[in-house]
């Protein structure tokens, strides 16, 4: 057997059977920042069929230590995480089909994203997005895979809407403290190990071979472990997978919409309205007002006031240098103007 999934098809629960299976399936990667690229990788290694992967961010050096996708050719043309990331995963497998889309998932898009995918796997890094991945797929009973990684801490889970509780019911079980990898930092391995568990758990359902019912949590570097079986903790009032459930983070917001980024001094601000902005006549503007403006095609980037502004095709922008929203709005309205 010299095939390209020779070694998997030799893996009795997948085997041959499953890799056919794998090949029909379409996985959703929300995030392609470190859980993100690891999954997606593994994932186009073993075949899935189909790839779609969802990001807002940039590529940046800092980036490079622990986000296996990119190089710092990427970082240094400040190329976005998900085209950078369909160009490589293409060019490790070009028999998947692999879409990058340059967005936040949000209340906006995100029933679109996922209306035909198999599973998705959580590769973000704040709880605001998961609770809007929480409320999509509970709503279109699509499984996921939630994964958190932070210091040398890894934590999974895998989310069968019906059938588990969601991320809704288990929030007083989840380690939500504020600390972020800017401000703790992270190694590698804890990243590894909780995509390990996700793609695992992605691979088991994909080919019928069940998922787990347990809460992870790994701490690679104290060499500690804990699994919490949480069928039981189902909330029969969850305002997000009950019967009554009214999915209270898909109400659409009005105007500007912002959010601060993962300990980073960044807030991020979104028009109201998608492709209410022209970049290219951006461009032309703003190189009226200073000299240090770039454009690579995917975002244009340029410092006023040492305040760097990241501006990409869909009008969305992130503020560097700036830790509040209202002053981040004024400054969009100031400069971008959509």
């Amino acid at each position: 057997m010299t095939g390209r999934y020779a070694r998997q098809e030799r893996f009795a629960p997948i085997g041959q059977t499953g890799q056919r299976q794998l090949v029909t399936k379409h996985v959703v990667v929300i995030g392609a920042g470190a859980l993100g690229s690891a999954n997606a990788e593994m994932l186009v290694r073993a075949g899935i069929g189909k790839l779609t992967l969802v990001d807002r961010d940039y590529i940046e050096l800092s980036n490079l230590q622990r986000q296996q996708l990119y190089t710092e050719d990427d970082a240094r043309q400040n190329r976005t995480k998900a085209k950078a990331a369909q160009r490589r995963l293409k060019a490790i497998n070009p028999e998947v089909e692999i879409t990058g889309i340059v967005e936040e998932f949000s209340e906006e898009n995100g029933e679109k994203i996922v209306q035909d995918a198999d599973f998705v796997i959580d590769g973000t890094d704040n709880f605001q997005t998961r609770f809007v991945m929480n409320d999509v797929l509970a709503k279109h009973r699509k499984p996921w895979a939630y994964g958190g990684c932070l210091q040398s801490t890894a934590i999974a889970l895998t989310i069968i809407p019906g059938k588990t509780p969601c991320l809704q019911c288990l929030i007083d079980h989840l380690p939500q403290e504020g600390k972020t990898c800017d401000t703790v930092g992270i190694i590698s391995p804890a990243v590894q190990v909780t995509a390990a568990y996700q793609t695992t758990e992605c691979l088991k359902y994909l080919t019928d071979n069940g998922t787990s019912p347990e809460l992870v949590q790994v701490d690679i570097w104290g060499r500690s472990y804990s699994a919490i079986n949480v069928s039981r903790l189902v909330d029969p009032i969850c305002s997000s997978c009950s019967q009554s459930a009214i999915y209270p983070y898909l109400t659409k917001e009005r105007g500007l919409k912002t959010a601060m980024l993962c300990g980073r001094d960044t807030v991020q601000v979104r028009p109201g309205e998608k492709g209410s902005l022209s970049v290219s006549n951006l461009v032309k503007e703003i190189g009226n007002l200073t000299d240090k403006i770039r454009d690579n095609g995917e975002v244009l980037i340029f410092e006023i006031d040492d305040v760097r502004f990241v501006v990409f095709q869909d009008g969305r922008t992130l503020i560097h240098g700036v830790s509040d929203v209202n002053t981040a709005k004024q400054l969009y309205q100031r400069y971008i103007g959509a």
